[in-house]
């Protein structure tokens, strides 16, 4: 996870060609000197648009993740705190927001609005939402009934200032939790959007789209052209998946000592 964070910042330094140029006497070239990790139909050197996707697809995942997470932890914690009616809609709208396939809601909202990065992004965002609202609601919900909420009460204290003072920094391990683990699921799923033609919009290179179009018809001719993109993927989501569990680990004082 850390490589690529770095791959991505550096992509500029770390790129041999730029991602849109286009060789043609070296279509569909094998990894060799020139090309590290090959060429693909167009004979784009796939070292170089990778290193470039990397930027793009943690881009998308990291503003994603913190949209998504950051609104339904505002919405989770009004909901968990206040209860009674608010609570009641809040949770059916969730509900019925999370019969919608995470895939096919993304796909939705881009195919209404366009694919344009921001789009994406916040469709993405979208599907990640109503966990962060489910989540937060139950830790708040627990919070509430504590002894330093009820004193807080007692002695007057506004509704905002329990919610923000109290409630949210006791709230905030599930928050980092449900985060870093929804960064692999955000990646995946822009992955799964280019690869169906309606991620991230040319001339930005992401590791979906690299996997989209002839490229797949080129498995068993110049197979690393899918190869490398898919590898780049398998890696950095179990990267995010394993951080997260390592992340609950750290905070949860149950599992800290195992």
């Amino acid at each position: 996870m850390v490589f690529f964070t770095i791959v991505a910042f550096c992509s500029p330094l770390i790129a041999r060609y730029p991602v849109a140029e286009q060789h043609y006497e070296n279509v569909k070239e094998s990894p060799s000197a020139a090309y590290w990790l090959g060429t693909d139909q167009y004979g784009r050197d796939v070292f170089s648009r990778i290193v470039e996707g990397a930027r793009v697809s943690l881009k998308v995942g990291f503003l994603a993740v913190i949209i998504g997470t950051g609104v339904g932890a505002v919405v989770g914690l009004m909901s968990g705190y206040f209860m009674g009616k608010l609570d009641a809609v809040v949770q059916r709208v969730v509900d019925m927001w999370m019969s919608f396939p995470d895939l096919i809601l993304a796909l939705t909202i881009v195919a209404v609005f366009g694919n344009t990065l921001m789009n994406v992004i916040l469709a993405i965002a979208a599907t990640i939402l109503p966990r962060g609202v489910r989540v937060i609601r139950s830790s708040t919900i627990a919070l509430r009934e504590t002894d330093y909420v009820l004193a807080a009460r007692a002695i007057g204290a506004t509704s905002p200032r329990i919610i923000f003072k109290h409630i949210l920094p006791n709230a905030m391990a599930p928050f980092l939790i449900i985060m870093s683990s929804m960064f692999g699921t955000a990646i995946l799923t822009e992955a799964g959007l280019s690869y169906l033609g309606l991620g991230v919009a040319p001339p930005d290179p992401s590791w979906g789209s690299m996997l989209t179009g002839t490229a797949a018809q080129m498995a068993l001719t110049a197979p690393w052209i899918i190869i490398f993109p898919g590898v780049a993927i398998s890696i950095t989501v179990m990267g995010f998946a394993f951080a997260g569990d390592a992340v609950r680990d750290i905070l949860d004082p149950k599992l800290r000592g195992r």
